[in-house]
């Protein structure tokens, strides 16, 4: 077996005359969630699209759980499930209907279709609605049982574009904590585009940052915030007068002193000592109620890295 679920080299799709994809390079563990993230036309649906062997790519070369893209395009695609664009669900249908159809396709025995499909609603928390036709469901539900469509015939890889766009907050909240379930029980490598950056820092191991077809950064999210941002101080208090600011900004340590929210955040060297920039703000006449240690969130990151290469 490879030892990576994706594999690209020079990865690249022209479209007339635009550059889709521009030369990927990306290698994917087994097993994990990873998130590939850019804003709207970066060209992560391309991406999947080329991986699945759905379209043709222009130069370079994809290797998908070991298969080639370009030779072996309906194995891979046996191997793998996908929810992309559209639900893939008859509506007129119940869950179970919908389910079984899919089984059906995948050749899948009566009694594994049978088990199969217990287990993903059971899973999912539809197991109650099962007899019920899809048509009559919430967004929500619906891409729930999309997911389920797309993992009942055991895939190795699952392919996610985009899965809780379009719902909303509380909808959006569940069905990152099943697919978060679902990965790790299922031991299922989880291909995930999303624009949505909290659902990528909750969710994924690894995330790449694409614009404009070219790939930015690659690593964990963890990484990225280290490598991207520099580290950060958050005080809550009072007193955050002009001077104060002013005297931090001159401050060797200190790149930056910007009030927020009646909160004062200050980005600093990473090997700054965080205790002379406390005395610092109480001794121009601060009172400070509580100061917290961090890391820029993900979101802060993407947005520094579309402005970087605009």
């Amino acid at each position: 077996m490879s030892e990576y679920a994706v594999q690209t080299r020079g990865l690249t799709r022209d479209f007339s005359t635009v550059r889709a994809l521009d030369h990927l390079d990306l290698d994917i563990p087994h097993g994990i969630v990873f998130g590939f993230l850019g804003p709207n036309g970066a060209g992560k649906t391309t991406t999947i699209h080329l991986l699945l062997g759905l379209l043709k790519a222009t130069e370079g070369s994809a290797h998908v759980l070991g298969l080639d893209v370009f030779s072996q395009a309906s194995q891979i695609r046996a191997q793998s499930g996908a929810l992309l664009e559209h639900t893939g669900l008859y509506e007129r249908l119940t869950a179970q209907e919908n389910l079984e159809y899919y089984g059906r396709i995948a050749r899948m025995s009566s009694g594994d279709r049978s088990m199969r499909i217990r287990e993903l609603l059971e899973k999912l928390d539809l197991f109650d609605r099962r007899n019920e036709s899809v048509g009559k469901w919430s967004r929500g539900m619906k891409q729930k049982l999309a997911v389920a469509r797309a993992l009942m015939h055991h895939p190795r890889l699952l392919f996610l574009d985009e899965p809780t766009s379009g719902l909303d907050p509380i909808s959006a909240s569940t069905l990152r904590d099943d697919l978060a379930m679902i990965a790790a029980n299922e031991g299922v490598t989880v291909f995930l585009t999303t624009h949505n950056l909290t659902e990528a820092e909750k969710l994924c191991a690894q995330v790449a940052v694409i614009r404009e077809g070219k790939l930015l950064r690659v690593g964990s999210p963890d990484l990225l915030r280290t490598q991207e941002a520099a580290p950060r101080m958050e005080v809550v208090g009072t007193g955050f007068s002009e001077s104060l600011l002013a005297a931090l900004r001159s401050h060797p340590e200190v790149l930056s002193a910007e009030l927020i929210n009646s909160h004062l955040i200050i980005e600093t060297q990473p090997s700054a000592d965080t205790a002379p920039l406390v005395n610092l703000i109480v001794t121009n006449g601060a009172s400070i109620e509580e100061v917290r240690k961090g890391k820029a969130s993900l979101e802060e990151v993407f947005l520094t890295l579309m402005e970087e290469e605009k």
